[in-house]
């Protein structure tokens, strides 16, 4: 359960993250910082200015305008092993991640649990949303200056990064999130670093807005059907 767990919270990055490490490796470099070029980072504790607020509202009213979508993704894990495959996404907290063979790695979320599932070694493992970092960022309202703490909040000429935590002592971990600004503002790729220091990195190499998807894509077979007794 624990190496599923691992792999789910990186997948997802995801962000967003108090998440075990998904493999054995060196922390990845630091380069956040040196792209953004205005609005530093805000220190916990201060607040934020003028600039980096209105940065956030502009975070916060594209997920919540964010309608259903799906895609393709390439996850980097910290010893820079990649990995392929297809996302949907349908918010309030519903979510679909399919790995490319080889594998058969699936993660779900039904809006309230998600399922790390591998179907060559058929488990199930389910753990609540709320303890994974997403919860800020695909929750039905969402405000992160209400519910994350921020950690850093800046741009560059066509970006807005964003990293953060989730404010609940329930969830650790952090993600920091990259935006495109133009035409429209859009995310692009996240990072997660998990409780050992560890990043993982997923960026969307597509990804479509779609009028509706299937409801059967975000609900995981029973537990009974997948776990080996």
């Amino acid at each position: 359960m624990q190496a599923k767990f691992q792999v789910a919270c990186v997948a997802l990055v995801g962000a967003l993250l108090a998440l075990p490490a998904l493999a054995q490796g060196t922390k990845a470099p630091d380069t956040w910082g040196q792209t953004v070029t205005k609005a530093g980072p805000g220190v916990e504790g201060q607040e934020l200015d003028a600039t980096q607020v209105e940065l956030v509202k502009k975070v916060n009213a594209y997920f919540n305008q964010m309608g259903d979508m799906k895609g393709t993704f390439v996850q980097t894990s910290a010893d820079n092993k990649r990995l392929r495959g297809k996302f949907y996404l349908k918010r309030p907290g519903q979510f679909r991640f399919e790995y490319n063979l080889p594998s058969r790695q699936v993660i779900v979320s039904d809006g309230k649990y998600m399922a790390i599932q591998d179907h060559d070694l058929k488990t199930d493992d389910r753990l609540g949303l709320d303890q994974t970092p997403f919860r800020v960022i695909l929750r039905d309202d969402v405000d992160l200056l209400r519910d994350a703490k921020i950690l850093e909040v800046g741009e560059t000429d066509d970006r807005i990064i964003l990293a953060l935590q989730d404010k609940s002592p329930d969830t650790q971990g952090r993600i920091k999130l990259f935006m495109q600004k133009r035409p429209t503002v859009d995310l692009k790729e996240w990072i997660t670093t998990d409780s050992q220091g560890l990043d993982t990195k997923v960026e969307l190499t597509e990804f479509a807005r779609v009028d509706s998807l299937d409801p059967k894509l975000f609900v995981p077979p029973p537990i009974a059907l997948q776990k080996l007794q």
